[in-house]
């Protein structure tokens, strides 16, 4: 299976234009950045082997997005979590009971394991030097659409999580002939310090480094904030489009706080994750509808 380069959008949001690269329409059910992370994955022959093995939480968007890539291939699936909430196990949902549909073999807490020849192990969240194959493509699509707009100068933004998209994308652009697009992002899953020392685990050069905006306030990952499903909310009412509810209303909030971003042509990367929403939404209704925050 090859991918099609995902559509670019013209849009506006709080009276600020930007494009939208839709990289959550790649495919039906493998799309978004994980997609881009696990296509060396999909493309290349692995003769030996006949299943993934891969860690991380519950609900995580590569959990679900590695099951669809071993149902395309044929291969099983095992997954480790440190812990599985009892009302998740009882009343399946969002990437969790998707996984389980597309044959995942769960385990809780599995301690050492050892690699073994048939086994494909990938590091959480598809941190590794294979996901650089599919994000050159990514950079490649956004260059000639770059060229065929003539933009002189483009800005790119997405959050990070392990920054692993971030870093590969800015890489692919070093060797670009000037003007070539700047990169930022915002750390997501943790603070600032571990965003830059997950770089450095997969590039020193910190010419590759992407760079990173934040906001004054300490963001926790995972916590309910009201700003976020605000801005989340007023995403969808402006553009027409829907955003992931952990990543995306901090990464939105983060580049509107930084305005000297958006003051040249910007793009922003939708990095798909919108199947977690099952999971989040209800969350965000019982904590804030009719309590007057929003």
């Amino acid at each position: 299976m090859t991918f099609n380069a995902s559509p670019i959008e013209s849009l506006t949001f709080e009276n600020k234009h930007f494009f939208l690269k839709r990289d959550d329409l790649l495919h039906p059910d493998f799309s978004g950045n994980k997609a881009r992370k696990f296509y060396y994955f999909l493309q290349n022959d692995f003769p030996e082997i006949d299943t993934i093995r891969s860690y991380g939480s519950a609900q995580s968007n590569a959990m679900y997005s590695l099951s669809v890539l071993a149902k395309m291939r044929g291969w099983g699936f095992e997954y480790d979590v440190n812990h599985i909430a009892d009302y998740l196990k009882e009343n399946p949902h969002g990437n969790y009971k998707a996984a389980l549909e597309n044959g995942m073999q769960l385990t809780v807490d599995r301690g050492t394991i050892t690699p073994t020849t048939n086994v494909l192990d990938i590091e959480e969240g598809g941190r590794q030097k294979e996901a650089e194959y599919g994000i050159k493509i990514l950079a490649d699509e956004i260059i000639e659409w770059q060229k065929e707009n003539n933009i002189k100068e483009l800005n790119i933004f997405l959050p990070s999580g392990t920054g692993t998209t971030a870093l590969f994308l800015q890489k692919a652009f070093v060797g670009v002939r000037a003007p070539r697009p700047t990169v930022y992002t915002c750390a997501c899953v943790g603070d600032d310090v571990y965003l830059k020392k997950q770089f450095f685990e997969l590039a020193e050069d910190e010419s590759y480094h992407p760079k990173i905006l934040s906001l004054e306030k300490k963001h926790h990952f995972g916590k309910l904030y009201s700003e976020n499903y605000k801005i989340w909310l007023k995403l969808q009412e402006e553009t027409g489009v829907v955003f992931d509810l952990l990543y995306d209303p901090l990464g939105w909030r983060v580049l509107l706080a930084h305005p000297e971003v958006m003051s040249k042509p910007t793009l922003y990367i939708h990095q798909g994750g919108v199947l977690g929403n099952e999971s989040m939404l209800p969350r965000y209704e019982r904590k804030y509808k009719g309590s007057g925050d929003l």
